[in-house]
């Protein structure tokens, strides 16, 4: 459905191929183009302001209390001990409003709310103003808090009770297709295995942060926050607001990962303190604050199973994950999110069951589901290979399906086998050597290859374009750039379309006060925002065609310049007093019609040293298609980062819970190890040329977590190729390779 309705307001439901896009008519020559961010000059001088920076009158410093109990609940917080600190100014304390945890990604009610009842260790009770932070810290470290303590389950187990009836998610909690035990009981090779993955953090630079301030009462957040318009609406509901009352500013993040989907207690801790003393209240997580009361990917246990022919066709696929999170809390890790469509197999089983533990919410983090689930199934599928005693390249062309396995609807795009082909002759995968033997001098060498796939999503977004008289642009959305370029690449997509110069484009980001947005988040960012670019900017061609006298189809515009039937006008001529449009994109029928995913391939090589255990990743390929690329150095930049992701994920990352109290053993950059310049090697990007019409009208996919996804399995598949040691619990420490080596 598409139509221009009142006020230049301009509607696209996707429910059918956009098949022509003004993006491939377009002159100006800047969309793809590898252009750098225009934000960087402004971040590295120091002027880009974050969420903690702004600078308001009478601003007062929170600190956030923490609970020192895994479960139980709180007796008294002694708020006059506190207050008698120098420089305190007073102690907010709110049991039934502050909340308990941090809110899901796109929900649009409250978080959960009481916090009398401690459910985790780390959870938030209280927050300490001072004059300064310092003040505040000191005394929120030191007030005397009486707890009364219950029993919690502090460690992970099967054998603990699973949650088995979990609504679905972005995924369905259950799937079941044909006989799966019966195709593992007449296959020619199966593989029956579990793999385990831990929790992680997303460890963004930037701590969660908000400082609240209310005029009349109305209340303005300056937050870090990826999801401005429902995060402003979750925080509303949480104090009793209506949406209108409620403005959230959040022009530059650093670094969100989905840690910052939703609300945090933070939020709505400064809010109440704020509205208590009638001055602008500042509230910044401290580091084992961010790790211990924000949110966490689930550690998952998942079965794999994998059942197939004499010559590797693939009869019967089962990927059955556990994972982890809060007594009511719903939210499961789609660890099978890709499984569903990645290979054929007649008979498919694809579960996710919760334990419930007394750790910290488990909620999205990067590429939430595949992250983590294509460790366990890409690991399952080189297992297989090795059995069946095929390449597992070849392996997956033999299992290439030639539409979805369970829907049964075509793909709208899929270039895996190409991503895979190209991969391997870039990679020298040709020279790859069986188990054990390749060697350097006390290094055992081997490759590694992982199929990457990430489910593309479109989402309700608005933007609105505006044209000034000077023939300046101003594009406007409540849309936010969480450090992957948004700022740069809907700058280009404007630009191309309305034949602009870049420098003569401004855009306005990360404000509730301007048009909604979906948010960064989920790989739909740039795609849905874009697309509602696209739609204003369509709009808008449409007028300057009407005022320069020509149809739409013949208009050219380029370098300000609008071009037609032989005459050439500035487009400051055309606009009058200025002009605007504002577009929004919506998902329609095209989202259920086919099957619309990014598809790559992760290639590796690692050396494994026979004396230490240790592992180094020696060299790594990733090769994507995801559609139009709308700038090749941001989404190289955005694959660097997810491959960066996926060495941490198979080598470091682990956030070790104490099974006695719960308490985070590892909760601070220092111990929590992500890969530094020593252990990421030269990473190598390409991107084959890909359009897909069924997407949206920019024919672009998401790329933002495609780079992590199977990057992690190609690391540990590349560990055996090199040892021949089979690792499936995750991190792939040295102490899980020392004792299986051979002797040097």
């Amino acid at each position: 459905m598409f139509g221009l309705g009142k006020s230049n307001d301009v509607t696209l439901t996707m429910d059918r191929p956009y098949a022509e896009s003004l993006l491939d008519k377009g002159v100006q020559d800047v969309i793809g183009k590898p252009l750098s961010r225009v934000d960087g000059p402004r971040k590295v001088s120091g002027t880009a302001t974050y969420a903690a920076e702004y600078q308001l009158a009478n601003m007062a410093y929170g600190v956030l209390v923490s609970a020192t109990i895994g479960k139980g609940k709180v007796v008294s917080i002694d708020v006059e001990a506190a207050k008698a600190f120098p420089g305190v100014i007073d102690v907010v304390v709110d049991f039934d409003t502050f909340a308990l945890v941090s809110q899901q990604g796109g929900e649009t009610a409250a978080p959960a709310q009481g916090v009398k009842g401690v459910e985790y260790f780390g959870q938030i009770i209280a927050i300490v103003v001072g004059e300064t932070f310092e003040a505040a810290r000191d005394a929120a470290e030191q007030i005397p808090v009486v707890y009364e303590r219950e029993t919690g389950v502090f460690d992970f187990s099967l054998e603990h009770q699973h949650e088995k009836k979990l609504p679905d998610n972005n995924t369905p909690a259950h799937s079941s297709q044909g006989d799966l035990d019966t195709a593992m009981r007449e296959a020619a090779f199966t593989v029956d295995v579990i793999y385990t993955t831990p929790s992680q953090n997303s460890v963004a630079m930037e701590p969660h942060a908000s400082i609240a301030t209310w005029d009349d009462g109305a209340l303005t957040v300056y937050g870090a926050y990826q999801m401005p318009t429902s995060d402003a609406q979750q925080l509303a509901k949480a104090l009793g607001l209506s949406a209108s009352k409620v403005r959230i500013i959040s022009r530059f993040i650093g670094g969100g990962f989905g840690s910052k989907l939703g609300i945090a207690p933070e939020s709505v801790a400064a809010a109440l303190a704020a509205k208590k003393l009638g001055r602008p209240v500042k509230a910044v997580m401290l580091r084992h604050q961010v790790f211990e009361a924000t949110v966490r990917r689930s550690n998952t246990s998942q079965r794999m199973r994998l059942a197939a022919s004499a010559n590797g066709t693939i009869t019967g696929i089962g990927h059955e994950t556990t994972a982890s999170n809060l007594a009511e809390q719903d939210y499961f890790e789609p660890a099978g999110l890709s499984t569903h469509f990645l290979y054929a197999g007649e008979n498919r089983l694809i579960t996710h069951d919760l334990v419930r533990v007394n750790w910290l919410l488990s909620g999205s983090m990067r590429a939430p589901g595949e992250a983590v689930g294509l460790m366990g199934l890409e690991g399952a599928i080189d297992e297989l290979a090795e059995k069946v005693g095929i390449d597992p390249i070849e392996l997956r062309r033999r299992n290439e399906p030639p539409r979805d396995p369970e829907k049964k609807v075509p793909f709208s795009s899929r270039h895996l086998i190409e991503a895979l082909d190209t991969g391997a002759e870039m990679f020298g995968w040709s020279k790859r050597q069986k188990p054990g033997q390749r060697r350097e001098g006390e290094w055992l060498l081997g490759m590694g290859v992982a199929a990457a796939a990430r489910a593309n999503i479109l989402m309700e977004t608005s933007a609105k374009v505006a044209i000034g008289k000077d023939g300046s642009v101003t594009v406007s959305s409540a849309m936010t750039d969480i450090g992957t370029g948004s700022y740069t690449i809907l700058s280009q997509v404007a630009a191309e379309l309305l034949g602009v110069p870049m420098d003569r484009i401004t855009m306005k980001l990360g404000d509730t006060n301007d048009v909604p947005a979906a948010g960064s988040g989920g790989s739909w960012g740039a795609c849905s925002s874009g697309s509602a670019i696209y739609l204003a900017c369509e709009s808008l061609r449409g007028k300057l065609a009407n005022a320069l006298g020509v149809d739409a189809a013949a208009l050219t515009l380029k370098d300000a310049q609008a071009i037609g039937d032989n005459r050439s006008v500035p487009i400051a001529e055309l606009v009058g007093e200025g002009m605007e449009a504002v577009g929004t994109i919506k998902p329609g029928k095209q989202t259920k019609a086919v099957n619309q995913a990014t598809y790559g391939a992760h290639f590796a090589e690692v050396a494994v040293n026979l004396v230490t255990g240790e592992t180094r990743v020696r060299r790594m390929l990733g090769v994507f298609a995801a559609g139009r690329i709308l700038n090749e150095k941001t989404a190289r930049s955005q694959c660097l980062g997810g491959m960066a992701f996926g060495i941490g994920a198979a080598l470091t990352e682990d956030m070790i819970h104490d099974s006695r109290t719960g308490q985070l053993v590892i909760r601070d950059l220092a111990e929590y190890y992500v890969p530094v310049n020593a252990d990421v090697p030269q990473l190598q990007v390409v991107f084959l040329s890909e359009r897909d019409i069924h997407a949206n009208p920019i024919h672009a996919k998401g790329i933002g977590e495609v780079g992590i996804c199977g990057a992690g399995a190609a690391i540990a598949n590349a560990i055996f190729n090199a040892s021949g040691i089979r690792v499936r619990d995750f991190p792939i420490t040295l102490d899980k390779l020392l004792p299986h080596l051979p002797a040097f």
